[in-house]
């Protein structure tokens, strides 16, 4: 499938962006439309479920259904393939964070760009796990 993308180049680690990424509880902090997010299991990897809730008060089944550690992951939401979520390393303090969308998405990408902006701000106030 054809997935479009928003890209930001961000003045932080790769590290702290891929704990940001795969960390559920950071989900609703720099994810605008993600009130909650659990996961069944003790960590983001392939196969791993759970269930993200929205600010439209729907609480929907993820599955991960790629990953590759520090670089990449994909989801299904309620069944449904969603966004992809990279991380590209642009040096020690500098990477590249991106959101693909299948293209019939393409309104969401608006909403990624919001979440770009957050995944930002939250890297340089916080100092999380690289």
């Amino acid at each position: 499938m054809t997935m479009l993308w928003a890209r930001r180049d961000i003045d932080a680690p790769a590290g702290v962006l891929w704990t940001l990424l795969t960390e559920p509880e950071y989900w609703p902090v720099w994810g605008p439309t993600v009130n909650d997010a659990v996961l069944r299991g003790d960590k983001l990897e392939l196969g791993a479920t759970g269930t993200v809730s929205t600010i439209l008060a729907l609480r929907l089944d993820f599955e991960i259904t790629a990953f590759e550690d520090g670089a990449s992951w994909s989801w299904k939401v309620a069944g449904v393939a969603a966004t992809d979520h990279t991380v590209e390393s642009l040096g020690p303090d500098a990477c590249r964070v991106g959101f693909g969308v299948p293209w019939p998405a393409a309104p969401y990408l608006a909403v990624c760009h919001v979440a770009l902006q957050r995944l930002e701000r939250l890297a340089h106030q916080q100092k999380v796990g690289s």
